[in-house]
This record gives C-alpha cells, structure tokens and sequence, in this order.
C-alpha cells in the first residue's frame, strides 16, 4: 500500500512538473522525494512519471494516480482535522475554491465575521475558473468550493448561497446612459462584451444575446470585472455586472453609467459544495448557515437562497 507520504511527493511532482520545486514544497530533498516515488513506481510496478533533461510528464497511468491521491489526502487532512477539532464543528483547516468574480467582492464582508465567531477556522482561499471547480473539489484539491449553480456532479452536495443581479454597464456617453432602466429590446443589435468561456457570466451573457438578438463580440473577451468596466467605458460594447461589482468598484467609476432591466433582470446564482464522502459535512453545513446570515446582514442586495431553493 502507498504511503500518504508518498503520495504527497506525486502530487506535488504534478502539480511542479519539476523535481527541485516538489522537493521544496515538500520540505524534503530531492533525492529523498526522487527515492520515495522510484519506491511508489516499484510497489505498483508501473511507470509514474517520465523524466527527461528537458522536462518531466505524467504517464497516462500516472495522470490517474494522482486524481486518486489528491482525494486520499484530502480525506486524511480532513481526519486529522477532526482529530484536533474533537467536535468542534468550524475549526482547522478548509481550502476553499471560488470565481474570481466573486471572491474579492464578497470575502471581505464576511470573513471578520467568521473570524470573530470562530477563531479556531483557518480558511484558506484559492481562486479559479469557475468551469473548472467542481471537478476540483470531486479531485480533492479543495475542502469546498463556492460555484456556479447548478453543479451536476453527483459526488457532491451543493447548497445554494444567494442570487444576485445583474446590471448592464454602458459608457457614459452612451445614449442608453440617460435612461434609469432599459428594457431588453433596447439591446437588439448592440455589441455586448463578456468573460471568456469557463466563466458563469459568459454563459449568462452569451444566452441572453442569442435570446436577444445583441451581438456578443467575441474578439473582445475581458480576463477580468475591471477589463471589462475599462473597455465599456472606451465604447467597445455594452456588458453585464453583478451587483457586488457595481457596489464595490464600478459605481464609483463615472465614465460608465449601470442600468436595471425592467423587464425580467438578469441573476447568477452561487452555492457552496463539498463532496459526499466528506466526514465534515456538519460542519460544512454550518458554514452555509453562518454565510448566509453574515451575507444577509452584510450585503442587502443579495438574495439570500435557503437549503433546497431553486437557483
């Protein structure tokens, strides 16, 4: 049987695709961590990884290995937690996953509140496309993930956290700029811009300009919320804002001007996952409650989503 130590040693070779950084990473030394997975490689009598002079690959055999041990040492952290915790349901560590769309313009509201209530927690953060977390919570390399809705993975659970509009954003001097709200019509033939693909908001924007008839102008795809704002206010299109955004950083932008649709707004809908298997899930489930408490209190232009709502 491999060793959890050994494991560890595999994931971060895939993870670096370079002995000397796994070794770091590891705290160990290279000979050691080239040792231990010629010991790995020997005991599943297999090939692992391929090493040359130039550059280290996973096998196809090795590729599965690692999505294995990634979730054989999530479960082993999270027995370890529960060791040091001894029942206290929100303490040690969770690695959390979410969009970058989200993180910045939600966590700081709510992060001192679950600091002060739980001081034992330490929640690390990580940011990612949001297309690519769910099958990174299913893999072990997060504890929990805040996504998208829906997530159809069936290895996870999934509680929705909130709904949240969005505004369309136009540059100042648009002639849509006066107007307090619009309607959908008023968008037919005009250039929208969004995300690139693997973000919600693509999708979002995407479906509504095929609903529509808006142009969604592929050639300008923005990597972030303020790529976006910036090329809205240089007149390259029209776009879509979420209301965290709008009340943390483009509302004090006064070249672009953030409009409501009057006739049906458009949302984007969060939950917060983790996997079936987990030995955490009360204490998962606690941090749902307290999240949309803290959001509820913190964020009144959030629509806060009880267990079992539609998205």
């Amino acid at each position: 049987m491999p060793s959890l130590r050994q494991l560890e040693y595999l994931v971060a070779i895939a993870e670096t695709l370079h002995f000397r950084r796994a070794a770091e990473r590891c705290n160990t030394t290279q000979p050691t961590l080239s040792g231990q997975l010629k010991a790995l490689e020997d005991r599943l009598g297999a090939r692992l990884v391929e090493r040359s002079r130039t550059r280290v690959i996973l096998t196809p055999l090795g590729a599965e290995v690692v999505g294995i041990a990634r979730r054989m040492l999530a479960d082993a952290q999270e027995i370890r937690t529960l060791a040091v915790s001894r029942g206290t349901e929100l303490s040690g560590v969770m690695r959390l996953g979410l969009p970058p769309t989200v993180g910045p313009y939600l966590l700081p509201q709510v992060i001192p509140e679950l600091h002060r209530t739980h001081p034992k927690l330490k929640l690390y953060v990580r940011e990612e496309l949001p297309g690519g977390l769910p099958a990174a919570l299913r893999e072990g390399r997060y504890d929990l993930v805040m996504a998208p809705l829906p997530v159809r993975l069936r290895e996870l659970v999934v509680e929705p956290l909130f709904r949240e509009r969005l505004y369309l954003a136009v540059a100042a001097d648009h002639p849509l700029a006066s107007r307090g709200t619009v309607r959908r019509a008023d968008l037919r033939d005009q250039d929208v811009l969004a995300l690139g693909a693997g973000h919600q908001l693509h999708d979002v924007v995407l479906a509504f300009c095929q609903d529509h008839g808006a142009r969604l102008r592929f050639d300008y795809e923005g990597t972030s919320l303020d790529t976006l704002r910036e090329m809205v206010a240089m007149g390259l299109g029209l776009t879509f804002l979420p209301a965290l955004y709008v009340r943390t950083v483009a509302a004090r932008d006064d070249s672009i001007r953030t409009l409501e649709l009057a006739d049906r707004a458009l949302h984007r809908a969060v939950g917060l996952a983790w996997r079936r298997s987990s030995v955490r899930q009360d204490g998962y489930r606690t941090l749902a409650g307290l999240l949309r408490r803290a959001l509820a209190r913190e964020l009144p232009e959030l629509e806060i989503l009880e267990p079992g709502a539609r998205a």
